[in-house]
C-alpha cells in the first residue's frame, strides 16, 4: 500500500512542473514542459524542447506551439528561463537582454 502512496506522490510531483491546456476544439489535453534554466537562441527567436517550439519576443515574453507556424499560446511566466543567451548577435537581438545591471 505505501508503495503504492509513494508512486502516486512522485508522479504528482512530476506533473506538477508542468501545464496542462485543453487544446483547440476539445482534440485533447497536451503537457507544456518549462524551459530550461538557461535558453541560447541563434539569429532567430526560436527555440525547440520537448516536442514543443517556444518563440521568444521582444517584450520579454514566451509564446509555444506544438508546430513552428502557430497557433501560438501564452507560455506561463513559471515556465520561463532563467537566462537567455544569444548565439549571435544582429538586428537588435542580445543587446541589454537578461543580464542585471
Amino acid at each position: 500500500m505505501s508503495k503504492h502512496v509513494l508512486t502516486v506522490l512522485f508522479g504528482a510531483c512530476l506533473l506538477s512542473g508542468c501545464l496542462m491546456y485543453a487544446g483547440p476544439e476539445g482534440s485533447g489535453v497536451a503537457v507544456v514542459p518549462p524551459l530550461p534554466a538557461i535558453v541560447e537562441l541563434d539569429l532567430e527567436p526560436y527555440f525547440f524542447h520537448s516536442g514543443y517550439y517556444y518563440h521568444y519576443q521582444d517584450d520579454h515574453n514566451w509564446s509555444y506551439s506544438q508546430s513552428r507556424g502557430g497557433p501560438w499560446k501564452k507560455l506561463p511566466p513559471g515556465h520561463y528561463p532563467k537566462e537567455v543567451k544569444w548565439k549571435k548577435k544582429g538586428k537588435g537581438h542580445g543587446h541589454g537582454h537578461d543580464h542585471d545591471d
